[in-house]
């Protein structure tokens, strides 16, 4: 539908937290007409998920922490239900989500899977996020889990029945698009 993008000009808005960018470009529509265009492009790099499930229980493990943007915009308490996650940073996918469940869940898991990956908001951030889950047993429990300090992060780490946690998404109290992927990926997998 577009061919010949051309990039003309890309300007820092802001570095403060993660780069939000301007950017000029041009591209030549099915009918031959050049068009010239201004989007607003953020990126915070790209991240890994991942959900652990346990087939015996038939349960997951979720967490809960206070997400600003979504206090911001109307919830009210600012508390966010969600499947782990971090950003890469320099790690590959698999490692970073390896790191990032200790430190957030307390688990140590071995065998993660890859499932897929998606932009989860094209439109405006660059991030691709890469999804994984993993079995996990009571075992596998390293420590208490809820984020590193040096991160300031305030993370409580839930168990719970993987039909509830299904039963959230309609309820409302599971919002987070992630979170809501990988368990429907369960569902339509037949794990849970």
């Amino acid at each position: 539908m577009i061919k010949d993008i051309k990039l003309l000009k890309t300007e820092v808005l802001s570095d403060n937290w993660y780069t939000l960018r301007k950017i000029t470009f041009q591209f030549t529509k099915k009918n031959g007409e050049v068009i010239t265009q201004e989007r607003e492009a953020y990126d915070r790099g790209n991240g890994a998920t991942i959900l652990l499930y346990n087939q015996e229980k038939k349960t997951v493990i979720l967490t809960r922490q206070f997400r600003l943007p979504t206090y911001t915009n109307g919830n009210e308490s600012g508390m966010m239900i969600e499947a782990c996650a971090g950003l890469l940073d320099k790690d590959n996918a698999e490692d970073c989500i390896r790191r990032e469940t200790e430190e957030e869940t307390g688990y140590l898991v071995k065998d993660v899977k890859k499932v897929f990956e998606a932009y989860m908001s094209p439109g405006s951030v660059t991030e691709i996020l890469y999804f994984f889950i993993a079995a996990y047993t009571t075992d596998m429990k390293v420590s208490e889990g809820g984020g590193v300090d040096h991160e300031e992060e305030n993370i409580e780490v839930l168990e719970m029945a993987y039909e509830k946690a299904l039963g959230m998404i309609s309820t409302g109290e599971i919002k987070d698009a992630k979170t809501i992927m990988l368990i429907q990926h369960l569902r339509l997998q037949g794990i849970l």
